[in-house]
């Protein structure tokens, strides 16, 4: 490595960084290395100045393999990005990055973690820059965007980081081998273990949480060894693209080829994703999206590693409480955050039929469903506010989902549009509620699917039991990224666990203060658990990074 960024350098400013993550994923404990409050990083002129100025231009790599420039981005708040981006010939960029793989190899874990976090900390360093692309191609609010598509989002990295250290080191570079055979001279051999990375790792990037849900691959991959092709979703390439340029200059000034981290951007309609999935150079695929295109690759993309994230019909058992409306508010903000527009957002509400106990007495499911929609309406009664939580709908599949609520059953809380003052042409809405039967087979189609963004079902059932039931067979059937429960019993309580451990999904208990069902925190909490149909891996745990590397042994006799 250039002096400029040695390997010492790296290890001075870092090494502390990564063991204190190392400590926070064994104790899982609160920590975190980058803060999450806008005031930290600035006034955030300079950064909101650096997205402007990326407006209309092309955004150029110096990347192998350019045979064209496309881009189509536009914000869902109304305006036209106007970003071209380099168009990459797989057969001339491909090869490029596999060049670059054994200097990359041979460096071994730590200096691949130190270069990883010195691309993290550059990255945190522009937090103020990477909200605004991420606010303009997701629809998520400014402070949602900062917080989520920035220190929450390098925090994964980091994870991803700290845990492919780990299984990296859990074999010793050498050991010295000696058989005794009893009055002959022993057997005496040496051996080296080697890291070896699998291959170039495809990260295919989601429209809603483009750095999220991209990192935890991206650099699970790259602190392996891995070379890196991030393949953004089309709507949402700048904040990539962005994070693909640091990444670049990080690794050129640490005296690697830049070319280990890639960007591949399509033309409208091609279809690039599928074409790169089945390359053979392609070894690893890490892909947040829908179920259908995520089986695809599952089936297809026999040559490679690969973890989903798919879809995945999220529920809430309510069956008591103590604290009923603390309950009633943390499940108003649960579904209104962000439009309802995450794949840990609860959808359906399962409450028995004759209503539920609460510390002021029985609630019938009637009161139990106009209550919540009247605890929705109070969050977001006043329009700053509500453009505050609920940003933008991403793009208009969402907005028809949401029309078309109306004809599943009797809506509860109807939708409103909320005027953006800063944005006239956004598209915000409110969340509709609407009730449904579990004893009506017509109702299940509905409740049965996910209903991706502002739309959730109070869903009447017989009994708490037949909530377990249902709950139960929704996640086998359909898979749940979260599950969230409410109940005074402990009886139930153990009830609810069995069902979660028994079905391989993520439960949160009764909670009525400022942590939700759809928020999860780095280094405590697994999004996923890679044990249901909604996705095969959790971010994060060891299982996710292991298989990006073999061990591969030398021997020689002493």
């Amino acid at each position: 490595m250039p002096a400029d960024l040695s390997t010492v350098l790296l290890i001075e400013r870092h090494r502390g960084t990564l063991d204190k993550a190392l400590d926070a994923v064994r104790t899982r404990a609160y920590w975190s290395p980058y803060p999450e409050h806008p005031k930290a990083y600035g006034d955030g002129e300079e950064g909101k100045a650096a997205f402007d100025a990326l407006l209309g231009k092309r955004f150029d790599l110096d990347q192998p393999g350019t045979d064209g420039w496309t881009g189509d981005e536009r914000s869902p708040y109304g305006t036209e990005l106007g970003v071209q981006y380099p168009h990459p010939d797989p057969d001339v960029l491909l090869p490029a990055m596999r060049e670059a793989m054994p200097a990359w190899r041979d460096a071994g874990p730590e200096a691949r973690a130190m270069v990883c976090l010195e691309i993290l900390a550059r990255i945190n360093a522009r937090t103020h820059e990477f909200a605004h692309a991420v606010m303009h191609t997701s629809g998520q609010a400014f402070t949602m965007a900062f917080q989520a598509g920035g220190p929450h989002a390098q925090d994964r990295g980091l994870e991803a980081v700290a845990y492919a250290y780990v299984e990296q080191v859990r074999t010793p570079d050498t050991a010295e081998w000696t058989k005794p055979q009893g009055k002959r001279d022993p057997l005496s051999l040496r051996k080296s273990f080697t890291a070896v990375p699998r291959g170039i790792g495809l990260v295919i990037g989601c429209n809603t949480f483009p750095t999220w849900n991209g990192y935890p691959g991206l650099f699970a991959s790259l602190a392996t060894g891995n070379p890196v092709l991030v393949k953004p979703h089309p709507r949402a390439v700048l904040p990539l693209a962005l994070t693909v340029a640091v990444a670049r200059e990080v690794l050129a000034e640490a005296g690697f080829s830049p070319d280990l981290v890639c960007l591949a951007v399509e033309r409208p309609g091609e279809g690039l994703a599928k074409t790169l999935a089945v390359r053979p150079e392609v070894r690893v695929i890490d892909y947040t999206g829908s179920t259908a295109f995520g089986d695809w690759l599952e089936t297809h993309a026999r040559q490679a590693q690969v973890y989903t994230e798919k879809a995945g019909v999220n529920s809430v058992v309510i069956d008591s409480t103590d604290d009923y409306r603390g309950m009633l508010n943390n499940l108003a903000f649960a579904l209104s955050l962000y439009s309802g527009q995450m794949c840990t957002t609860p959808q359906n509400l399962l409450i028995p039929r004759d209503g539920i106990e609460t510390e002021a007495g029985p609630r019938t499911y009637d009161e139990v469903t106009a209550d919540l929609a009247t605890a929705v309406e109070k969050l977001l009664g006043d329009d700053a506010r509500a453009n505050a939580l609920l940003g933008a709908l991403v793009n208009p599949d969402v907005k028809a989902r949401l029309d078309g609520a109306a004809g599943i059953g009797e809506v509860a809380l109807a939708s409103r549009a909320v005027a953006h003052p800063d944005f006239p042409d956004a598209v915000v809405r409110t969340p509709a509620l609407v009730k449904l039967d579990g004893a009506k087979p017509d109702d299940e189609a509905a409740y049965m699917s996910e209903c991706f963004g502002p739309v959730a079902f109070a869903v009447a059932v017989d009994s708490t039991a037949d909530a377990l039931e249902l709950l139960r067979r929704t996640i086998r059937d359909k898979g749940a990224m979260t599950v969230g429960g409410y109940t005074t019993s402990a009886e139930v309580e153990r009830q609810m666990e069995e069902v979660c451990w028994d079905e391989c999904a993520q439960l949160s208990l009764n909670l009525t203060g400022g942590v939700y069902v759809n928020q999860t925190a780095a280094f405590s909490d697994f999004h996923g658990s890679g044990g249901n149909p909604a996705a095969n891996a959790a971010l994060c745990d060891g299982a996710f990074v292991a298989n990006r590397f073999r061990m591969v042994e030398v021997r020689r006799p002493v």
